[in-house]
């Protein structure tokens, strides 16, 4: 039987439990004759006789209880997965606000701070400026320095590192132009930096890091990458030395109310735990050789 035919389960059960065409009609919303036909052609379907029609009423055959049992089963199903649905739309949402490196990060690594049974939802807010938390643009922000601001909380979760990388197959020795965040859109330190590198032969220019990532995996040059993003892509190498002046504090910044919120403390938690057991890889000490 095709899964298109659910309306004529229904008409069947709504006969099944009226005892005939007159009260399953006031149930189903439909004629008589309708369902009497559409019940012929279900048990044609079924090549199974379901009723024993009689002029005070139907009931049911041997094999027209047995499709009673199942389809009783599916109606309770059906209705558990309707109200399964309606209870995730109450749900409360936890918003991360981060930069696109630390999304992806926390993208890659999902299941460390969210699972399907957690009776709450993620909403990721990606964006290179920052949401403001003071005013409940979002639970939890992942940032470079400690806020400001008395209504704002703060917590560690250790230091990150920058380096130059390139595509595996790019040459080093003959190729030495670099690829970077355009000035209208630098808004990031490590952005900013590489375009204060006079001695720097910028060719070619991104308008996001995602797009900047993709530009050095294709070979198009060497570039600022975060280490924890660099080092974890097996398509890029290291292209010099980590950049000290780029060593950064990276902060979970939260509202002072908001962060007693059970859910939000357990992605706070989560979060922390995921990016501290992570510390090597995010302070460069797992480059690729």
């Amino acid at each position: 039987m095709k899964n298109d035919n659910w309306d004529d389960l229904r008409l069947f059960l709504h006969v099944a439990r009226e005892g005939g065409l007159t009260g399953a009609a006031e149930k189903a919303g439909a004629s008589p004759a309708t369902i009497s036909r559409r019940l012929l052609a279900l048990e044609r379907r079924l090549r199974r006789s379901l009723f024993i029609r009689q002029q005070t009423g139907y009931s049911l055959t041997k094999d027209g209880h047995a499709l009673l049992a199942h389809v009783t089963a599916m109606g309770e199903a059906s209705q558990s997965i309707q109200a399964w649905n309606a209870g995730a739309n109450e749900l409360p949402t936890v918003r991360i606000s981060a930069g696109s490196w630390m999304s992806h990060f926390l993208a890659v690594n999902l299941s460390h701070i969210w699972s399907p049974d957690d009776p709450f939802r993620l909403c990721f807010k990606t964006a290179e400026l920052r949401l403001d938390i003071a005013h409940r643009e979002a639970e939890i922000g992942i940032r470079n320095r400690y806020p400001e601001g008395d209504t704002l909380a703060a917590r560690p979760i250790g230091d990150v590192a920058y380096a130059p990388f390139c595509a595996n197959h790019f040459n080093i020795v003959r190729d030495c132009n670099w690829v970077g965040i355009g000035a209208d859109d630098a808004v990031t330190p490590s952005a900013r930096w590489l375009l204060q590198q006079t001695d720097f032969w910028i060719t070619i220019w991104a308008n996001t890091p995602r797009m900047l990532h993709d530009l050095l995996r294709s070979g198009a040059g060497r570039g600022v990458l975060p280490c924890f993003v660099g080092d974890s892509d097996p398509a890029l190498l290291r292209a010099g030395e980590a950049i000290g002046d780029l060593h950064h504090r990276q902060w979970l910044v939260m509202h002072n109310e908001d962060r007693h919120r059970p859910e939000v403390r357990t992605v706070i938690d989560r979060i922390a735990h995921l990016v501290e057991g992570q510390q090597p890889l995010f302070l460069g000490q797992r480059p690729r050789s």
